[in-house]
């Protein structure tokens, strides 16, 4: 996944009521969420009181998961392919026909792996997504080597551990599992392992190629991918989270430049100072308070769940003209901030030719993320107006992929429910909005309605995803395996 993970959500969400149809988030909270009596949800018990595990599924999991954390598959140095080859090999080893178990590789060290356990055919395919492909670990800023699986107090640490490989082998085991116990779903379920999901780009091998060159091997009703997860506090789960929407990524390059010289003979328009100085102006900008259907939902449920000073924001921010200072502190929290407003931060910086020449161009990348239905344009507009500077000129890097958030389903809803409550009663299920961005968005304007849910269980920022020390809770793995067994065939059983 394309960071930010998890949102901070409410832990306040009702049920859907069974009759329940097919349903936008808009219209989800006006009919459910936003109209309901709300009470303080049951206390989620302890994670030593869930269902029991089975340990010889547990320990073919974790042979997996190894086998995928040991190969290299960096996005732009790994490949891809060898770990595609190497599920493959386990699935046809496992039983499942050669014919239904493809690999492709559209470039060099690049795989994608599409693979299908046959059911009944009653009702249309489900669709498994996860991405094998990881972003960069440099060996010196970890404790651990991060291309080899370390479980050290009651953590797996691995580049790839939660950001996807654990998807990835506990789709590959639970369909091993399903073919040797003989289970024939009333539909397809299709399994894809997709490269390139790291880059943002139009050239990604990923899923974008599966779309156009395999699109009919991968149709499907609807796709479980990455983006949702469990979030506890300390060793209690507080709610499980469907992500249904995401932000829409958008990369943005400033450039001032210049003629130069000599830098014997300093002149005041230099493009760094230029470039620094509308920096410095972005750096203290905020774009305004932007609540969708969804954030205004949660803020709701947390207003009431909050007490103090935290409950009383959020109520003054839910106001039809929000409190200033409390928009503030709010604010103040990163993983709350991402919610509550599209963002556009400066990652990269590069200026100048040599030491002795004035620079002749100065340039820093933004990645932007935009609350769904803000527009480029619009944001682009607004950049410049806070730059305030015609000097630096604003392009768009690539292309943004934004799309509708998928409908909630009743039917789906209720399964999530159902099986969620086995392992963490008193949890809620809530559709969530990520601020960080998935191959999901491809999907979705496919025509495949794409919902982020791992089962995988941990506090928010735990998990280190692209970032040193990646991790995942020896625990959350052997939960969400399961989890993700029973949820599967719940969904891919008898109609």
């Amino acid at each position: 996944m394309r960071p930010a993970r998890s949102p901070v959500v409410s832990r306040g969400l009702v049920r859907p009521r069974r009759v329940l149809l097919v349903l936008s988030l808009g219209v989800l909270c006006q009919t459910v969420l936003c109209q309901t009596a709300l009470s303080e949800p049951a206390q989620s018990p302890a994670i030593s009181s869930r269902p029991a595990l089975s340990p010889a599924a547990t320990a073919r999991a974790l042979e997996i998961y190894r086998e995928l954390i040991e190969i290299d598959t960096v996005t732009a140095t790994g490949d891809t392919a060898r770990a595609a080859d190497a599920m493959a090999a386990r699935l046809i080893a496992a039983g499942l026909p050669a014919a239904d178990v493809q690999v492709f590789k559209p470039a060099p060290r690049k795989g994608n792996l599409v693979a299908r356990l046959r059911g009944t055919g009653e009702r249309k395919p489900i669709l498994l997504v996860a991405h094998i492909d990881v972003v960069d670990a440099p060996r010196a800023d970890w404790t651990t080597d991060p291309f080899r699986l370390t479980e050290r107090d009651g953590w797996y640490y691995a580049r790839g551990a939660g950001d996807d490989k654990f998807m990835a082998a506990a789709f590959v085991a639970n369909l091993i599992r399903y073919r040797e116990e003989g289970w024939r779903p009333s539909r397809d379920i299709i399994l894809v392992l997709e490269t390139d999901e790291e880059i943002l780009d139009g050239n990604a091998m990923g899923i974008q190629w599966l779309l156009r060159n395999q699109r009919a091997l991968i149709d499907a009703e609807f796709a479980l991918n990455e983006g949702g997860s469990v979030s506890l506090r300390g060793d209690r789960a507080v709610w499980n989270s469907v992500q249904t929407s995401e932000k829409v990524s958008v990369n943005l390059r400033l450039a001032v430049k210049n003629a130069g010289g000599h830098s014997a003979v300093p002149v005041r328009d230099n493009a760094i100072y230029r470039l620094s100085a509308a920096l410095s102006r972005l750096a203290a900008f905020e774009f305004p308070l932007e609540l969708t259907a969804t954030t205004r939902a949660w803020l709701e449920r947390m207003a009431t769940l909050e007490t103090g000073q935290m409950a009383q924001d959020m109520q003054a921010v839910l106001a039809p003209a929000p409190d200033p200072d409390a928009v503030a502190r709010l604010s103040a929290s990163p993983a709350l901030n991402a919610q509550l407003r599209t963002t556009c931060v400066a990652t990269l910086l590069e200026a100048g030719q040599v030491i002795n020449a004035l620079p002749q161009l100065a340039q820093a990348s933004l990645n932007c993320r935009l609350i769904p239905g803000t527009t480029v344009s619009a944001v682009r507009d607004r950049l410049a107006a806070v730059l305030a500077d015609a000097a630096v000129e604003i392009t768009q890097i690539g292309t943004a992929t934004p799309s509708d958030p998928s409908p909630l389903e009743s039917t789906l809803i209720s399964a999530i429910e159902a099986v969620s409550a086995q392992f963490w009663p008193g949890a809620p299920v809530l559709p969530v909005m990520s601020a960080g961005a998935t191959d999901g968005s491809f999907l979705r304007n496919a025509g495949i309605p794409t919902y982020g849910h791992s089962g995988l269980a941990g506090e928010p920022g735990e998990g280190r995803a692209h970032g040193r020390d990646e991790r995942i809770r020896v625990r959350s793995f052997n939960e969400g395996l399961e989890y993700l067994y029973r949820l599967v065939k719940r969904l891919s059983g008898p109609a």
